[in-house]
C-alpha cells in the first residue's frame, strides 16, 4: 500500500500464496492522504475504528494510535502487518468492540462496515469521549456510504458532509457536537423467537449490533433448527461461526448433558451467543471462544461440527471461510463424528464437503436451503 509516508507491505489473515484480495483499498489510501494533506494533527488520542485489516493502524503507528475493531482476524492481520513494518510491541493499542473505549478522543478516524447497526452502537459508545476538538473523518468506498450511513454520524456525533469522490472512495467528515442530544443506545436487542422451531422455540436471542440478522431469525438458520440431530447427550458439539448462538442453544437446550463450544470470529457474535445461552437458563456445560475457526481446538476431541458459514468477506464474495471450516472439522473430529452444514443450495457445499471429507449426504432441503451430513472416516 502506498502511503504519504512509504509503501507498506500489507497481507490479511491468515496469510494465503493464493489469496487475490488485498489487505487494503482505495477508502484506506484517501483517508491516509487527507490527513497529510491537511495535516490532521495527531499528537493527541487517535481512534481507528474498524480497521479492516489493519492497513491504517499501521500506517500511523508513530502516533501510537488505538485500534477498535470486532473481527479477531482482523486483530491478527494488524499483529502481523505491524510485526511486518517493525513497529516495536505495544505502538499500537489493540481494542475490540466489547472493550471500554478511551477516555478521551482527540481524532476517530472511521473505516465504514458493512454493519450499520454496528456503526450505530460504536459511534454512541465513543460519542462521550469526543470534544468539540475533536477531528472525525470517516472513509469507505461509494458503494459503503449510504444517505442513511451521513444520518447516522449526524444523529449521534454532529453536522457532517462528504467529499468527492475518489478511485470509487468517499471522506465523510464530521463535526462534533457536544450539546447534541444522543439517543439512547438499542443495543444488546432481545427478541422471542418463533413457535416451530424446534427445543429454542419461543426462547429468548440476544444480539449484540453488527450480528448476521440481528433483529430477527434469519431463514436459513431457521430451516437448520428444524432438522438437527438428535441424542446429543454427553457429546462435545461445537457450533462453529456461532453468530447470536441460537443452534448451541438449541443443542444444550435439547441435551444438558451435551458440552456445547460456541466459537465465533466476531467478538460481538461471542458475547451474543453467551448472553443467549445465559437469558436461556441452560443448565449444561458451555464454552465460548472468540478465535480463528477451529484453531487451538484438538485433533479428535469433536463429535459433531454444527455450522451455517458466511460466504462474505466484508463486502467481497469468498468461499474461503467455509474450506477452513470444512478442513478443520475434519481435524478436529473423532473417527465416526459428524459436521453438520446449512447452506443456500447454489453454493454448492456438497462437492466441498466430499473433497474434504470424502462423503457428503443430503438430509434435508427445501427450493432455497440444504442441510448437509458428512462423516469423519
Amino acid at each position: 500500500m502506498t502511503t504519504p509516508w512509504g509503501e507498506l507491505a500489507l497481507a490479511r489473515f491468515p496469510e494465503d500464496p493464493r489469496e487475490r484480495l488485498r489487505a487494503w483499498d482505495a477508502s484506506d489510501e484517501y483517508l491516509l492522504r487527507h490527513l497529510e494533506a491537511e495535516k490532521v494533527p495527531l499528537s493527541g488520542t487517535v481512534v481507528v475504528l474498524g480497521d479492516r485489516w489493519g492497513a491504517l493502524v499501521t500506517a500511523l503507528a508513530a502516533h501510537r494510535p488505538v485500534q477498535i475493531t470486532d473481527s479477531f482476524l482482523a486483530q491478527e492481520a494488524t499483529r502481523a502487518n505491524l510485526a511486518r513494518a517493525g513497529v516495536e510491541t505495544g505502538a499500537v493499542r489493540l481494542l475490540t468492540t466489547q472493550d471500554p473505549p478511551p477516555d478521551r478522543i482527540d481524532v476517530l478516524l472511521v473505516r465504514v462496515p458493512k454493519s450499520l447497526a454496528l456503526l450505530e452502537d460504536q459511534l454512541l459508545r465513543l460519542a462521550p469521549a469526543l470534544h468539540e476538538g475533536t477531528v472525525v473523518v470517516g472513509t469507505g468506498m461509494v458503494k459503503e456510504i449510504h444517505t442513511s450511513t451521513l444520518q447516522l454520524f449526524e444523529r449521534i456525533l454532529g453536522p457532517t458532509r462528504t467529499s468527492l469522490a475518489e478511485r470509487k472512495a468517499r471522506l465523510i467528515f464530521c463535526t462534533p457536537d457536544t450539546a447534541l442530544e444522543r439517543p439512547a443506545n438499542p443495543w444488546p436487542y432481545s427478541y422471542a423467537l418463533p413457535e416451530g422451531i424446534g427445543p429454542v422455540s419461543a426462547r429468548t436471542v440476544v444480539n449484540h449490533a453488527g450480528v448476521f440478522c440481528a433483529d430477527r431469525l434469519d431463514i436459513g438458520t431457521r430451516f437448520f433448527l428444524q432438522h438437527l440431530p438428535a441424542a446429543l447427550g454427553g457429546r462435545r458439539v461445537v457450533d462453529l461461526g456461532c453468530g447470536n448462538g441460537v443452534v448451541g442453544t438449541a443443542v444444550a437446550v435439547a441435551e444438558p448433558s451435551a458440552e456445547v463450544l460456541f466459537v465465533d470470529e466476531s467478538f460481538q457474535a461471542v458475547a451474543s451467543a453467551e448472553a443467549t445461552y445465559k437469558a436461556n437458563g441452560v443448565p449444561g456445560h458451555a464454552e465460548f471462544r472468540v478465535g480463528d475457526g477451529l484453531a487451538g481446538v484438538p485433533d479428535g476431541s469433536v463429535d459433531l461440527v454444527l455450522s451455517n458459514p458466511p460466504f462474505h468477506s466484508h463486502q467481497a464474495t469468498t468461499d474461503a471461510t467455509a474450506w477452513r471450516m470444512f478442513t478443520g472439522a475434519r481435524r478436529v473430529l473423532r473417527p465416526g463424528g459428524e459436521m453438520w452444514v446449512v447452506g443456500n443450495r447454489h453454493l454448492g457445499y456438497h462437492v466441498k464437503l466430499r473433497r474434504v471429507f470424502g462423503n457428503s449426504e443430503l438430509i434435508a432441503g427445501d427450493p432455497k436451503f440444504v442441510v448437509l451430513k458428512a462423516v469423519r472416516k
